[in-house]
């Protein structure tokens, strides 16, 4: 096995990396980190495993010179970590995270494989003077690279996904306790009598309509958006990713009140944002038919088997049908 350091991922051939990525999902997917490359806030590497030509192992490597994200600064999620310098090993952004791994290794290649993956990130990060960290690493992954790394996971959150069975809205709902299923029928029911018109759009369409209720949704959790920063955020990814983002929105009057973005990948459909409007909003179903019916709905015309709705609000999303697991720091060396 030999070890490579590259610095664009667009030298990277898409079908070698998502031969890698696939089981990891959407925010270690080839197009999603093209689009994340150009990041003024981190200096981004590529740590490529090959053996006989093949590409077997591979890991983002981004060291941080600023970090807007709270949920990514170490020392904000992880107790008694001073703030430092730091690598960020793997995804950046999504929160959810695995080294890449060919899936066809034995036991023994693999560990291999990932052995070259930690000496690349510890390497790293004694050049530009930086602590590795791996942040939101799956259940799995964290088991095997505390095992490599000899550091002990800490546990951050847990992500959490709505397995769909069958092929239709209702073959969802049946998997569900009677109590539940009357609950969401009333709660599709109301959002129906409030009158909205739905649409789907493309992000490019309706980026600063997109950007500015995004904005609303932060500020209410207590991380305060400017709408026009927001806004330009969504405009970036519309271009990085191909405008390949599904916006359904519910409007009232011309006005957009209330929307949620994602993305089909590898099977799943990936929530990406929502945002409200909360002024217009005419009752407390919008939330539930735009985050979890509505896109249930998509899923299942696209054949999907899976809506990810990642961390957070995990009561709600587990009365739902989701099932979660957790997510792990680990200290790099």
């Amino acid at each position: 096995m030999n070890i490579t350091l590259v610095d664009d991922i667009r030298r990277i051939p898409a079908h070698s990396w998502d031969a890698l990525s696939g089981p990891a999902g959407l925010y270690l997917c080839h197009q999603w980190l093209a689009a994340q490359q150009d990041d003024p806030t981190a200096q981004v590497r590529y740590a490529l495993v090959h053996d006989d030509g093949l590409l077997i192992a591979a890991v983002p490597l981004h060291v941080v010179d600023s970090e807007p994200n709270d949920l990514y600064r170490v020392h904000e999620v992880v107790p008694g970590r001073p703030p430092v310098r730091t690598l960020l090993a793997g995804a950046r952004r999504g929160y959810l995270n695995a080294p890449l791994l060919h899936p066809a290794l034995t036991p023994d290649h693999r560990r291999e494989a990932l052995h070259h993956l930690v000496t690349a990130v510890r390497s790293l990060a004694a050049a530009e003077q930086a602590q590795p960290w791996w942040l939101y690493v799956t259940d799995t992954a964290a088991t095997e690279l505390a095992d490599v790394c000899g550091t002990e996971p800490v546990r951050l959150n847990e992500d959490a996904r709505i397995p769909l069975p069958g092929s239709t809205f209702a073959d969802y709902l049946a998997g569900l306790p009677s109590r539940r299923r009357v609950a969401i029928r009333r709660e599709r029911r109301a959002f129906a009598e409030a009158g909205y018109e739905l649409r789907t759009l493309r992000l490019s369409q309706c980026a600063e309509a997109v950007g500015a209720l995004a904005a609303q949704l932060q500020a209410r959790h207590g991380h305060p958006a400017d709408p026009a920063f927001m806004t330009r955020l969504m405009r970036d990814q519309a271009d990085g990713m191909a405008d390949s983002g599904v916006v359904i929105a519910a409007f009232a009057e011309e006005h957009m009140v209330a929307f949620s973005l994602f993305y089909r990948h590898a099977g799943t459909l990936w929530l990406r944002s929502t945002g409200y409007d909360y002024a217009q909003l005419r009752g407390a179903h919008e939330y539930f038919n735009l985050v979890y019916y509505l896109p249930i709905e998509d899923a299942y015309a696209q054949g999907a088997t899976a809506l990810h709705l990642g961390m957070e609000s995990l009561r709600a999303k587990t009365l739902r049908g989701a099932v979660t697991s957790p997510l792990w720091a680990l200290e790099g060396s």
